[in-house]
């Protein structure tokens, strides 16, 4: 058993206590990430806009998704996506399927 392994282990019960403490306090979690990239933003004088939203937009996507990972689609009245799909959506304007080989490229 390897050390990644050992570790998995170690962290596999705290990883639900995690989930619902981030589910109970999403709102004030959320609230210190966009405080936390104001805060940055300004000590950087806005050099770093952009990455900072980035970030921060990766930081409350992480959060979302450890929040609700209890909840399945089905648990929101959808779907279950089937196996082997990432269960999201093709933009829109998009059919969601390949064309074949032979066509001409979408004119945009």
């Amino acid at each position: 058993m390897g050390l990644l392994d050992n570790v998995k282990a170690k962290l596999g019960p705290a990883k639900g206590k995690v989930s619902d403490l981030a589910q109970r306090h999403e709102d004030k979690i959320q609230h210190g990430l966009d405080k936390a990239a104001q805060v940055v933003d300004k000590r950087t004088k806005g050099k770093y806009s952009d990455r900072i939203q980035s970030g921060t937009g990766r930081a409350k996507g992480a959060m979302d998704r450890l929040a609700h990972k209890g909840d399945s689609a089905r648990d929101a009245g959808g779907t279950t996506p089937p196996p082997g799909t990432s269960g999201t959506t093709p933009p829109p304007g998009t059919s969601g399927t390949t064309p074949p080989p032979d066509a001409p490229p979408p004119a945009s």
